[in-house]
């Protein structure tokens, strides 16, 4: 079975689905290894390297694959070159790509959505969106800093004491609770919160305060620690309330995401004109729409003094180590679905069921199946 690796054609994506140092352990498991030409060139991985450990370099990573390793959702010509009845396995975002995932059904392509890992204790070596989030939280705080008029530490100089950076993290999901440790080890003081009371615990392990808000958040959490989608009364009784704690940050850090809907508005513009000019927010849901009302895709806005940016794919800015971690998620679910050398899919398997997107020519993910009836039907 051959299992090949494509070079990332998506503007602006670094990242390669698979590192050098996996190579050994997918040809051992008895697989062939395919690598395009170039396709971890940017996240600093040469072909000689992938060679070296037993890959074969190919022109074409669609023509012979039996198993497609991606990282970004592939594109229509992408999807017509795949085999049909082969395997794709990478970040499909099926939420809002309804157009692809019928094509990839069309193809009778058996699909897996990395991001639809399910968060349990044996699927943690498979959780692809937590790797990436990691880096995200991380790299958000760096952004941050260098915007940042300020010095995040505190400082004893000749000059007199500076005080340090006051940090405000919304969101304590993978991103967030990564944000605060950055912060933290910076000098930042660090406060953070969450509708969802469980993770007060983790907040203050990395060493931030956790904001409580008189709100009911007993329902806040869906099953596989998800936060769950609030009503308009709720966001707007929490912007309210979470308005002082923004203007007394001099960074705001957002990471609040309701998944496969769109991003809650937490930071409204009036809240943006309550904060010290200099300050900086970083807005980690701007791919799903945004935490913040100003927030704008892969955009540094500046507005009432405050600079808002709204990276989308800040992995992409550290692509060896990005590509080390996703590429380790996606051989550890391979060889996770692999059985005597081939593809076995158990639909009582955890991991397999909640990430099987499209099989046999069919959508198979429920949940898709009612989303996209309801888009067609205009509801």
């Amino acid at each position: 079975m051959i299992v090949s690796v494509p070079k990332e054609i998506t503007p602006g994506e670094r990242r390669v689905a698979l590192v050098p140092e996996l190579v050994s352990k997918l040809t051992a498991a008895g697989l062939e290894v395919h690598v395009q030409f170039g396709a971890g060139l940017e996240a600093g991985f040469r072909d000689k390297d992938y060679e070296e450990k037993g890959a074969r370099l190919a022109s074409d990573a669609f023509a012979e694959a039996d198993v497609l390793l991606k990282v970004r959702p592939p594109t229509a010509d992408e999807i017509a070159k795949l085999r049909e009845a082969s395997v794709f396995i990478g970040l499909l975002e099926p939420y809002t790509s309804e157009a692809q995932v019928r094509l990839l059904g069309a193809r009778k392509v058996t699909s897996f959505a990395m991001e639809l890992m399910p968060r349990i204790a044996r699927a943690q070596p498979m959780d692809a969106l937590s790797a990436m989030s990691t880096v995200a939280g991380y790299k958000a705080v760096l952004l941050a800093a260098n915007r940042l008029s300020k010095f995040f530490p505190l400082l004893m100089t000749a000059a007199g004491t500076i005080t340090p950076a006051r940090v405000f993290v919304v969101g304590a999901g993978v991103a967030g609770l990564e944000a605060i440790g950055t912060a933290k080890r910076l000098g930042a003081v660090v406060e953070a919160y969450d509708t969802r009371p469980s993770v007060k615990e983790e907040v203050q392990s990395v060493g931030a305060k956790f904001v409580e808000l008189s709100l009911d958040t007993r329902d806040a959490e869906e099953k596989g620690g998800y936060a769950r989608a609030e009503s308009t009364e709720f966001y707007k009784k929490q912007q309210e309330m979470m308005g002082e704690h923004v203007a007394a940050a001099d960074v705001v850090i957002t990471a609040a995401l309701v998944r496969g809907r769109h991003a809650p508005i937490l930071i409204t513009e009036e809240m943006v004109r309550g904060m010290r000019p200099g300050s900086v927010i970083v807005d980690l849901a701007s791919a799903q729409g945004g935490n913040c009302s100003l927030t704008e895709p892969d955009r540094e806005v500046i507005r009432h003094g405050i600079t808002i940016l709204g990276p989308t794919n800040l992995p992409s800015t550290m692509p060896f180590h990005s590509s080390q971690m996703y590429a380790r998620t996606v051989t550890n679910f391979l060889m996770h679905l692999l059985k005597d050398g081939k593809i076995c899919l158990d639909p009582n398997d955890e991991m397999t069921r909640a990430t099987l997107v499209t099989h046999q020519g069919e959508i198979v993910k429920e949940a898709l199946q009612a989303i996209f009836g309801a888009a067609r039907h205009g509801s």
